[in-house]
Parts: C-alpha cells; sequence; structure tokens
C-alpha cells in the first residue's frame, strides 16, 4: 500500500482508499473534504518531512499526485539540491 494511501486510512478510519480509490481518482470526487485534505498535507509534512505550500496543494488531486510530490521532492532532500 503507498504511503499517502495508508495515511488516508489513518485520516479517515475507513480502508476504503486502500481497496476502492484508484490512484487517478479526484479525492475531493470520492468523498474527502477540504478539512481533511488540509490534515493529509499536515500528516504528509510531519510523517514524511516534506513541506506542502498553498500553491502545492492546488496541485495535488489524486493519491498519485501526492505520490508523485512526496517521491520528487523526497529526492531533492536526499541529494541537497534546492528548489
Amino acid at each position: 500500500m503507498s504511503t499517502i494511501r495508508e495515511l488516508l486510512v489513518e485520516l479517515t478510519g475507513t480502508a476504503e482508499y486502500a481497496d476502492q480509490v484508484g490512484d487517478d481518482v479526484d479525492l475531493a470526487a470520492s468523498g474527502i473534504d477540504s478539512g481533511d485534505l488540509v490534515r493529509l498535507v499536515l500528516l504528509v509534512e510531519q510523517r514524511l518531512g516534506v513541506e506542502i505550500t498553498a500553491e502545492d496543494m492546488e496541485e495535488l488531486h489524486t493519491i498519485a499526485d501526492y505520490e508523485r510530490f512526496v517521491s520528487e521532492r523526497s529526492a531533492v532532500g536526499a541529494t541537497g539540491g534546492g528548489a
């Protein structure tokens, strides 16, 4: 299970995100409200050490978007590159 998917399961308390929501499904369309999305961002920042700005959030709509974003930002941090 992907890290973002695990965080969604923890956040919502439902395994729906483990089994039923595809990686490219818009999270808002799947029942996640704006408050849950903010909490997801906070969890990503706390658990994965990846900062997500308000501007970044505008581009993050799916599990795949979040996974890609975290992967890219983690790689930049690991190589010492700047953004």
